[in-house]
């Protein structure tokens, strides 16, 4: 018989008493995070085994334990649903269920409506904030990090909310966290001055007087985005032009993105700043050194980063690249990047050489190490050009994509600044070919779409929010 308790405090753990044989180890798997047994004791007829709530991931803070669901390796027990400030734990058999430290009473959408109404109508003045959130949540990252950190050099004095899912996302230093759908979330995202997003803002939002949204977006478009996808139907549509009215001001990473964005959300009576990304910012002057250590890849050893776009019908991430085995035959280190949206869903890739960092915070920084970098349709090719380190695109699926999920803008094919390849073994061989026969069209595509990515769009996107006074 086995029983588990939760021990609250600063370093919350799952405490396991059972009686028999002690287990050789405990684990929680989960899959973007592990822990195992920090304490197993006993012997004879009772043991006991503590395992911590909390990680630290990539050498960056203890935090709690993503959300979701773990295994329990080891043991298998019942607990009640346990509420902490750090996050929610239940546990049946020997599945683990994790939540974000909101309260049960607000889980339902008639109580999420009633925190709505109350901070949407509440009195008062606006507080002399800012409200950042990245990929829903998701983690600290992208263009909304960047400008945190110019905005904190300047004013100091500001307060900074960082929307998160749960508090296992590591937030700068000197934000706030607020956990999606807690009373704290709702009253920062109403009363804060300035909302910096990079993507849709989602759940009910009405700007309030004085309140400046700065939608950053997240990356050029080569596949086609909200009004120009096909089969959009106009309950859709309608929904597209609802959020576009929620910004102020769009950001852009060069004129072609502008272009598209204006179409694409019919942003035509508002600003579109056309000012670079400021999460490349990292990519011209950046030391990759610190991301490598944390990685525990070596100074010399060579870096394949893999880093496919999500697909819309599937919830996964791709599986058109065996990474073991490419690092296998191109003797290097493969990190395998999944989108965003793929983080929740699936486990990390393994093997030898193979480091899976979809959960890693700051892709920037990612593309800062990496000697070279494999994708698809992402737009990850429109940053990392600003590196003008060699890009390889894995495109076996290329027709369906084009044709029936999507579609593009240009034709990538002609414009690509490296070789489209349908298989592994084309890809291998295309990395181990060091000719320069994409030079020239690498030079023509870093004038299109890198020519304000100098470094300094951070500076030039705060130093507009200051001048116009939008915090």
């Amino acid at each position: 018989m086995t029983t588990a308790t939760v021990i609250p405090g600063p370093e919350p753990a799952l405490e396991l008493r059972g009686t028999g044989p002690r287990p050789a180890a405990i684990e929680l798997r989960g899959a973007r995070a592990s822990v195992r047994a920090a304490s197993l004791t006993g012997r004879g007829r009772t043991w006991r085994a503590v395992l911590p709530l909390q990680v630290s991931r990539w050498g960056g803070p203890v935090l709690p334990l993503p959300a979701g669901e773990y295994e329990l390796v080891g043991a298998a027990a019942s607990l009640p649903l346990t509420q902490l400030g750090t996050l929610r734990v239940s546990l049946e058999g020997a599945t683990v269920r994790i939540g974000p430290p909101v309260d049960p009473a607000y889980d339902s959408g008639e109580a999420q409506a009633a925190l709505e109404r109350r901070y949407a109508t509440r009195p008062g003045g606006l507080e002399e904030a800012a409200f950042f959130e990245s990929f829903y949540g998701r983690n600290a990252s992208c263009n909304p990090l960047a400008i945190d950190r110019r905005l904190a050099e300047l004013r100091p004095d500001l307060v900074r909310y960082w929307s998160v899912v749960d508090l296992s996302v590591q937030v700068p230093d000197g934000a706030i966290p607020v956990v999606e759908g807690s009373p704290e979330w709702w009253r920062a995202r109403g009363a804060a001055r300035l909302i910096v997003v990079n993507d849709w803002l989602r759940r009910r939002f009405e700007r309030r007087p004085g309140q400046r949204v700065l939608q950053t977006w997240h990356g050029t478009p080569l596949k086609r985005l909200a009004l120009h996808r096909p089969g959009f139907d106009a309950r859709r549509s309608l929904a597209v032009l609802r959020e576009a009215r929620r910004w102020n001001v769009l950001l852009a990473q060069n004129p072609y993105a502008a272009r598209i964005l204006r179409g694409a959300y019919r942003f035509r009576s508002r600003p579109i700043w056309v000012e670079g990304h400021p999460r490349n910012d990292v990519l011209v002057s950046g030391d990759g050194s610190a991301t490598r250590q944390a990685l525990g890849i070596g100074a010399r050893e060579r870096v394949l980063l893999y880093a496919p776009t999500w697909r819309d019908d599937r919830a996964q991430m791709v599986d058109f690249l065996d990474p073991a085995a490419l690092a296998a035959q191109t003797d290097a280190v493969v990190l395998v990047r999944g989108h965003s949206r793929t983080l929740l869903p699936g486990r990390d890739a393994a093997g030898p050489r193979v480091i899976d960092v979809t959960a890693y915070p700051d892709m920037a920084q990612l593309l800062l190490v990496a000697d070279a970098l494999i994708t698809d349709y992402s737009s990850v090719m429109f940053d990392y050009s600003v590196t003008g380190k060699p890009m390889y695109f894995l495109v076996p699926d290329l027709e369906h994509y084009r044709g029936r999920l999507r579609g593009f803008y240009f034709d990538l094919g002609r414009s690509a600044p490296g070789p489209l390849v349908r298989t592994q073994q084309e890809l291998v061989d295309a990395i181990q070919d060091d000719s320069a026969a994409y030079a020239d069209r690498y030079e023509s595509w870093r004038a299109v779409f890198n020519a304000r990515d100098d470094g300094r769009a951070a500076e030039r996107v705060v130093a507009r929010l200051l001048d116009q006074r939008m915090v």
